[in-house]
């Protein structure tokens, strides 16, 4: 017997990106699910089926933990209000609960092919492995593995381990992801799965101004998180970004003390740029070369600089 879903879709004020979700979700080839929307105020749906929970202005985590405590299925769907999944999305997940252990599925979140060229770019950097490392699998196909931290753009939790892990239960925004997966690895010992096949496409916001408040955002968490949570946020691959800040910004200054040595930086940078060019080509658009090439470097910059001040803040507050 397939186990009943609900599918959370928390939003501020509801626009043209969720009436697309929902539109999404309503074709899944799923048998049995429900939808709940979790507006500020009341809101109209596009289908008399779908639940509308007005919850007034609190964070995204809040909405989600009233909405699975509102929800009637066995499993529950996070995915984010500027995101659509694939008409598979649940059919592939749900397989996975079979196996008691698991308390957690999530996929790719793709970039809209449909996306105008400024969020396409901004699709292609979190793409690059020079600017995600080894965590490009979050926005592209990868292999199958067991992760323990992964967003909740898309999110597929059993409903009795999100009880008792505490739900999100969190003033942090972004970074509530991160305290669940911890909550769920750490504190209850389940596995989170990632399957490159539990696919959804996830709006990307535009270049430069978008992208570049989400990274530093997204910094700052991180960096705050690898002090307080340092058992999935303190690693090294968090680090580089702002080891290669510092070392662009303060390394041509050994033109002072030893010109082998400037010239190593020199080497250092030089090569940084021919890797940023060739990932760059590969988009073909004149313009998106441009935007991917100097979008890569400026991520790279905000995201270090905020990293380090997230790790030297004594707290975070929205």
């Amino acid at each position: 017997m397939t186990p009943k879903v609900s599918i959370i879709i928390a939003v501020g004020v509801p626009g043209d990106y969720v009436v697309e979700c929902i539109d999404a979700c309503l074709r899944l080839d799923y048998p049995e699910y429900e939808i709940i929307v979790l507006p500020d105020d009341d809101w109209k749906p596009p289908e008399q089926s779908i639940r509308v929970i007005p919850t007034g202005r609190v964070r995204p985590a809040e909405k989600r933990d009233r909405g699975v405590n509102e929800s009637t299925g066995e499993i529950v769907a996070i995915i984010d209000d500027d995101a659509y999944p694939e008409r598979d999305w649940l059919s592939r997940a749900i397989p996975h609960f079979d196996d008691p252990s698991v308390a957690a599925v999530g996929g790719p979140g793709m970039t809209p092919p449909g996306d105008n060229l400024l969020r396409r770019i901004s699709g292609w950097i979190y793409e690059s492995p020079l600017v995600s490392g080894g965590y490009t699998y979050r926005y592209r196909p990868g292999r199958m593995r067991d992760v323990d931290d992964y967003p909740t753009s898309s999110l597929i939790i059993r409903k009795a381990d999100f009880i008792e892990a505490g739900g999100f239960d969190t003033e942090y925004w972004p970074g509530e992801d991160t305290i669940l997966c911890l909550k769920l690895t750490e504190n209850l010992g389940k596995r989170i799965v990632y399957d490159p096949g539990v696919r959804v496409y996830h709006h990307r916001r535009e270049i430069f101004g978008g992208h570049l408040r989400q990274v530093r955002s997204y910094a700052l968490h991180r960096g705050f998180f690898a002090r307080k949570f340092p058992a999935t946020s303190l690693r090294a691959s968090y680090f580089v970004p702002s080891v290669f800040t510092v070392f662009f910004l303060f390394g041509w200054m050994t033109v002072w003390l030893r010109m082998p040595l400037f010239m190593v930086w020199i080497g250092i940078m030089g090569l940084y740029g021919i890797l940023a060019l060739l990932y760059s080509l590969r988009t073909v658009n004149p313009a998106g070369i441009v935007g991917v090439f100097t979008g890569t470097f400026l991520t790279h910059i905000t995201y270090g600089i905020w990293f380090i001040l997230g790790l030297l803040s004594p707290d975070l507050h929205d």
